[in-house]
């Protein structure tokens, strides 16, 4: 087990230089290793920098090495989101693209008892292990790199997750997001063992234990002053330990227990991570645990274009909607194809607020405001809202405007939770 971490203190570029050579130090010869990175999405988790750190310190001794992008059910990457996210030293060539429908091999199939004992008895059906079949081309080491970070399917995100879904097949994410769904969001959210990720461990640790995998997992924080990212922890081993003991960090610095509820707050998307609601419904689930009643949720997406980042799965949001948990069994029931794709399923449910509270769509010249409205959500245009809650003037956290209203912002969604003490104690 490597680790450094603490709350107060920030691993130097130096010190996670020497971190990450001594994964490798201790990782034996290798002679063809695989990277598994996280996409643009998680910009932020110091992956793309880790990468190119190991690479270039493995081509230099004749490893070689190739990486594949952990999409899930993302888009591919540009090769604009490949150098902003990993620079320029690694050649384009090195990186592999995840297909979720169709570059994955089914190793097993987890049986339906398993499922309801996880669920409660709200859903018994088997789930089939796929991963991309790029993890068994004969690699002496695979290197899943990402953050733990509180996460809304899993409870916190990455380990055995960035595996089975990151390089997963369309069952496995499928399925398993639907049992979070069902499972309950809000009971899930910043916890390190839950009913999903007893799935996603049983997966790894039953159909492919033999795949040769040694985990790196950073823990970072936003300083809300200066805007900076620090990295609080670097974890790494190739078991269960360093997912542990970022989990414990990652509770210390990326979730804020607030001692009163907001009744309005205010998420703004930064247009390099957040074009779709797949992905910019960050700003609904990581807030949830903190609004008020009857409050409401602002969401200032300026590159918002889409709904699902999957043609299939845009489609069927387009269809049915963020409607609430009832109508989304209802449609699944229904619908046949929202049965074959229960992640979809699962990302309504995820998204609506049950009507608890009201959210409010601001996106710019990429979508109109009549097809946000279309899909349950209420809308108003970017720059309008903009400009009453400028995202170059508010701090996080409460803000007073000029008029006497109070918010509550919060300038990028995806570092963290947000949660009124009393609901997530409870």
């Amino acid at each position: 087990m490597i680790s450094k971490f603490g709350e107060a203190v920030s691993i130097t570029k130096a010190q996670l230089r020497e971190l990450v050579f001594a994964v490798l130090d201790g990782a034996g010869e290798p002679k063809k290793v695989l990277l598994l990175p996280p996409d643009h999405t998680r910009l932020n988790s110091m992956a793309g920098p880790i990468a190119a750190m190991v690479y270039e310190r493995l081509t230099g001794e004749g490893v070689a090495v190739d990486v594949l992008p952990t999409l899930g059910t993302h888009n591919p990457m540009t090769e604009a989101q490949l150098r902003m996210m990993f620079g320029e030293s690694i050649p384009l060539d090195a990186f592999k693209v995840h297909d979720w429908r169709n570059d994955v091999v089914r190793k097993g199939l987890i049986p339906g008892e398993m499922l309801s004992e996880l669920s409660g008895g709200k859903v018994d059906y088997t789930v089939g292990v796929e991963v991309n079949k790029m993890l068994f081309d004969g690699y002496d080491l695979i290197l899943s790199i990402g953050q733990v970070v509180p996460h809304e399917v899993v409870g916190m995100a990455n380990y055995t997750k960035n595996i089975v879904v990151g390089a997963g097949g369309s069952d496995i994410i499928n399925k398993s997001h639907f049992l979070g769904a069902v499972c309950n969001m809000e009971t899930i959210l910043g916890r390190t063992d839950t009913p999903v990720r007893r799935l996603f461990n049983h997966a790894v640790d039953t159909y492919l234990p033999d795949l040769p995998i040694t985990y790196i997992l950073t823990v970072m924080e936003q300083d809300y002053d200066s805007g900076e990212m620090h990295m609080r922890g670097f974890y790494s081993s190739d078991d269960a330990q360093c997912y542990n003991e970022a989990c414990k960090l990652a509770r210390a610095v990326n979730i804020t227990l607030l001692d009163r509820e907001p009744s309005k707050v205010v998420v703004y998307l930064d247009p390099h991570e957040f074009q779709s609601t797949w992905l910019g419904n960050k700003s609904v689930y990581r807030t949830r645990l903190a609004i008020a009643d009857e409050g409401e949720l602002i969401v200032l997406a300026p590159a918002l274009k889409e709904f699902g980042e999957d043609p299939t799965i845009d489609k069927l949001i387009r269809k049915f909607g963020y409607c609430g948990t009832p109508a989304t069994l209802k449609a699944v029931e229904e619908d046949e194809e929202l049965r074959a794709n229960l992640g979809a399923a699962a990302h309504l449910i995820h998204g609506s607020s049950e009507g608890r509270f009201g959210i409010t769509y601001c996106p710019g010249k990429g979508m109109t405001l009549d097809e946000v409205r279309s899909v349950g959500f209420q809308a108003a245009d970017f720059e309008e809202m903009a400009a009453r809650y400028n995202p170059d003037e508010l701090k996080d956290g409460w803000n007073t405007l000029p008029d006497g209203e109070e918010i509550f912002y919060i300038s990028n969604p995806a570092l963290g939770l947000w949660a009124f003490k009393e609901k997530f104690t409870q």
